[in-house]
């Protein structure tokens, strides 16, 4: 499955497109992750603890996209956006959300 942001893919033609698909991947935020955080904050520094969240998410809703497009008969996804939202009460929640165009390819 070819996955891209742009809307082709270089040296291959469309031949039909088989609709929107997305993934979508919703992690809550652990406490301790929350206080290592704060502190990189107040000192400085990369959070590797929600970088790595923030990947694993970004991996799932691409899978859950790209099967999408798999069951839809693809053989690619084009013009894919990705979203990152803090949703739940007091922003307990990360969301990533991943849409885009399953296509068949020439």
């Amino acid at each position: 499955m070819i996955l891209t942001t742009t809307p082709t893919v270089e040296g291959k033609t469309i031949r039909e497109y088989r609709g929107i698909v997305t993934g979508e991947a919703i992690v809550g935020a652990n406490i301790l992750k929350d206080i290592f955080a704060g502190i990189r904050d107040i000192v400085g520094g990369r959070s590797s603890a929600y970088e790595k969240e923030l990947r694993r998410s970004r991996e799932t809703a691409l899978a859950e996209l790209s099967e999408e497009a798999r069951m839809k008969g693809a053989d690619a996804v084009v013009g894919i956006d990705l979203d990152y939202e803090v949703v739940g009460s007091g922003g307990s929640m990360l969301m990533v959300a991943a849409s885009g165009t399953a296509v068949r390819l020439r």
